[in-house]
């Protein structure tokens, strides 16, 4: 038998050898154009391009940085179906007017802290880190992705209009102050900027005078004296904001546990509801999954960089302070009553109030026992 056949087409002869080195250079340039394009874009140069504004609450630093590279990444990764065009805050709209933006179609999508809206949606609340509350990311994931926390967020978002897709990690929050505060005494008077919800009641509780602003007023805050102390995420990014030149020490909670009131400071990613059904199902599951995919870069580049960032503080001749760990039961008793208050303000919120309840009653986690709510009652 002869090695090859005729090419009537071309008048050459393809031999076996040529067949299969033509083939495997088409397997090849097949693997790549999947890695590049999504495969439900059949014809990616005949794609129309859908191009969203969406606004982020990082003002600055190495949270705005990842944010606007994932965002760079999209349009190649769909195959040219999806464009992100990232905002950083306030370039649009006002951190706390991102909600409505995205209702009234200023933006399509937006990244922000969702603990902001708490004001608006007492769940909120619930849906990202609170005073002595869910402590590490694996904790919060129990709740998201084994106690329904996921579709009971998307329900609350769609009454606004809005899409939940997915939570964002992010890392603990820490306070710098013009003043040392190493006792939960040393809260009294102090004049506070925190985000809201149920953090501005706990530390009221123990005597601060709190205020709420956003990430990117906080420095001329601290600057002018408006404020004593501001909490506001973790220390890359505050250093790349210049809160060491304003303030002169930083409070933590005790060892292995950075922040009792916001120890995983969550975010997300919501989108407006009639922009999100424009989208095939298929490239809403892709961006479901992709936003979890971002949230481990994310995190992951938050943490690298605080990590390197308390060398600068060091350098910088800020002072750590940590809570006494014999304070932290002074913290829980504040904090209980504020937790069912908070829950019993609508019924979105006991629901997921509840949830989270049995996450830190389970023998799993351990730390929350019914002896610690005694006499607290939840509105269901």
């Amino acid at each position: 038998m002869k090695d090859g056949i005729d090419d009537a087409a071309g008048g050459r002869r393809v031999t076996r050898r040529r067949l299969l080195r033509t083939a495997g250079a088409t397997a090849i340039l097949g693997g790549a154009a999947t890695m590049v394009s999504a495969p439900f874009v059949a014809d990616p140069a005949k794609a129309a391009t859908t191009t969203w504004k969406v606004q982020t609450s990082w003002p600055a630093g190495v949270g705005l940085k990842t944010f606007k590279d994932w965002c760079g990444t999209i349009k190649e990764k769909t195959g040219g179906e999806l464009e992100l065009k990232p905002f950083a805050a306030k370039e649009v709209v006002g951190d706390f007017e991102l909600v409505d933006g995205v209702k009234n179609g200023v933006l399509e999508a937006m990244n922000s802290f969702t603990l902001y809206w708490a004001g608006k949606l007492p769940a909120t609340a619930f849906l990202s880190s609170y005073l002595m509350g869910l402590r590490y990311p694996h904790e919060w994931d129990v709740f998201f992705y084994s106690k329904g926390g996921l579709q009971v967020a998307r329900e609350i978002f769609a009454k606004q209009g809005l899409h939940y897709v997915n939570r964002i990690h992010h890392g603990p929050n820490i306070v710098h102050s013009k003043k040392p505060i190493r006792s939960i005494e040393d809260f009294k008077d102090l004049k506070l900027r925190v985000p809201g919800g149920m953090i501005a009641e706990g530390f009221a509780a123990i005597g601060a005078r709190t205020t709420l602003l956003p990430g990117g007023e906080v420095f001329s805050a601290l600057e002018k004296g408006t404020i004593d102390a501001a909490d506001y995420t973790g220390p890359a990014v505050n250093w790349d904001l210049g809160f060491q030149q304003v303030t002169k020490y930083i409070w933590m909670g005790p060892r292995g546990l950075e922040s009792i009131y916001q120890p995983v400071d969550l975010m997300d990613f919501v989108v407006n509801m009639n922009v999100w059904r424009k989208l095939s199902p298929k490239m809403q599951q892709w961006l479901d999954d992709e936003v979890q995919v971002y949230s481990n870069v994310h995190h992951a580049a938050i943490q690298k960089a605080d990590i390197e960032a308390w060398d600068k503080f060091a350098k910088a001749g800020t002072e750590v302070n940590r809570l006494p760990v014999e304070d932290l039961e002074k913290f829980q008793r504040v904090a209980v009553p504020i937790w069912f208050r908070w829950a019993n303000k609508d019924k979105d919120a006991a629901r997921v109030f509840k949830l989270q309840l049995e996450i830190m009653e389970s023998p799993s986690f351990g730390y929350v026992s019914p002896d610690m709510y005694q006499g607290q009652k939840l509105d269901l």
